[in-house]
């Protein structure tokens, strides 16, 4: 892990190894096996479960090194150990609003984590950077591919709180 990479939450971490340890150690061997069976079957050429395999073996092994990668790139931070909880930081649980009063409710969190339908928004989203360093009250203007729109900070909260 760098000391100075990109931010992620400790569950999010935790996440990106999981799905590592579940190609290294389930899908990854599975997939060798199939290999295996089917390429004793004679002509290779024309042999679906070869060459599937060999495909899927390859996407594996392009995503195991993407995963060990980024996980050596990452800085893991606890959001709970923010000492200024009255400002938008990583793991900010912010409430704001539009112009016409509608409350939405979104967390910074990692880019590698981001999840939309749960209102994880990526650290290096358009929202997340608008939003970043903001304290309650705060009018933040968003510049998005539709055109500009601008939120209020309505609530600021921290896990732990």
């Amino acid at each position: 892990m760098s000391a100075d990479g990109p931010p992620i939450t400790l569950a999010g971490m935790a996440a990106l190894r999981a799905r590592y340890d579940h190609l290294l150690g389930t899908e990854r061997p599975a997939i060798v096996e199939i290999v295996s069976w089917a390429a004793g079957n004679g002509d290779r050429s024309e042999n679906g479960d070869y060459l599937y395999g060999r495909k899927r073996m390859r996407e594996i092994d392009r995503e195991l090194g993407h995963l060990a990668r980024r996980v050596k790139k990452l800085r893991v931070l606890e959001p709970s150990s923010q000492p200024d909880r009255s400002r938008v930081f990583f793991g900010a649980r912010v409430t704001i609003a539009d112009e016409n009063d509608e409350h939405r409710t979104v967390t910074l969190v990692g880019d590698d984590e981001q999840d939309a339908t749960k209102g994880l928004i990526g650290w290096s989203a358009p929202l997340a950077r608008a939003l970043r360093g903001a304290s309650v009250g705060d009018h933040r203007t968003v510049r998005l591919p539709g055109g500009e729109k601008e939120w209020e900070v309505i609530a600021i909260a921290y896990p732990g709180d």
